[in-house]
């Protein structure tokens, strides 16, 4: 898992256990990646709000799986095993959040979308010693973010991910390659199950037809391609589009708007 600290603070633990049973109710962590990096799955005693400042990330639970560009953020309640994969090179800023607080908060996973007060608050927090005072700025911060996450806008983006192990290389194979044209037929022959046993287990497992599953892995990749800066052209061909006015059509009907203001309007909201 290669992974370091910020180049600004050497000194700042990249253990996450470091940061579970600090006498603190907020505590922050700094941690860079290299692109096509993981973590495992694994699970923390606190809550934990997974941010990259910079980067795209895709978080994957039992129940589903998160595109997280920069803007986003996924809330994880404690106790719940998670595996984090870099898309790109990521600066992840980690809130760790202790039991009592994250109680008022999300019972289940959910993304998040990051207003401009939140990011200066975990980057800040970030930048500070583990046990920083609690009468002095750093508490006051530590204070502030509990109560900006309380209204954090919740995003309704989430990949359902199945338990069926063929549907299972299935998905895997497509979060992989969300252009891929294969159908749903074509699968079946390289996992070794009929067409047919497909749509029926994307039904039963997902609760989504496979064209509803599929468009859902490639609206989470537009997200992350856009938030990187990629021309709508190009995301439209590598997703397998017959045009960008076909993309843009159906991200618009998804999203509420095309996907050259979508990140805009975001940030601006």
């Amino acid at each position: 898992m290669p992974a370091r600290p910020p180049a600004h603070a050497p000194w700042r633990s990249i253990d996450a256990d470091d940061y579970q049973r600090v006498p603190r109710p907020v505590t922050a962590m700094a941690k860079e990646f290299d692109p096509r990096s993981n973590t495992g799955p694994h699970a923390h005693a606190r809550a934990q709000l997974i941010y990259a400042a910079q980067g795209v990330m895709r978080v994957t639970t039992a129940q589903g799986v998160w595109a997280l560009p920069a803007l986003r953020a996924l809330w994880v309640p404690p106790g719940v095993e998670h595996a984090v994969d870099m898309i790109t090179p990521v600066s992840m800023r980690t809130l760790y959040v202790d039991r009592g607080i994250a109680a008022g908060l999300w019972p289940d996973c959910c993304v998040i979308e990051v207003s401009g007060l939140l990011r200066e608050l975990v980057l800040a927090l970030a930048r500070e010693p583990v046990e920083y005072a609690l009468d002095g700025r750093c508490g006051q911060i530590a204070n502030l973010i509990p109560a900006e996450l309380a209204i954090a806008k919740v995003l309704p983006i989430r990949i359902p991910w199945p338990s069926d192990r063929r549907l299972q290389a299935v998905c895997r194979a497509i979060l992989d390659d969300p252009g891929s044209p294969r159908t749903v037929h074509e699968w079946g022959d390289v996992v070794g199950a009929s067409g047919r046993t497909l749509i029926r287990l994307f039904q039963s497992d997902l609760g989504l037809n496979y064209r509803q599953w599929v468009q859902q892995v490639r609206l989470a990749d537009a997200v992350g391609r856009l938030a990187l800066g990629q021309p709508v052209a190009r995301i439209a061909t590598e997703l397998g589009y017959r045009s960008p006015s076909a993309f843009a059509a159906m991200f618009r009907r998804a999203m509420g708007s095309p996907p050259n203001l979508y990140l805009n309007q975001a940030v601006s909201g």
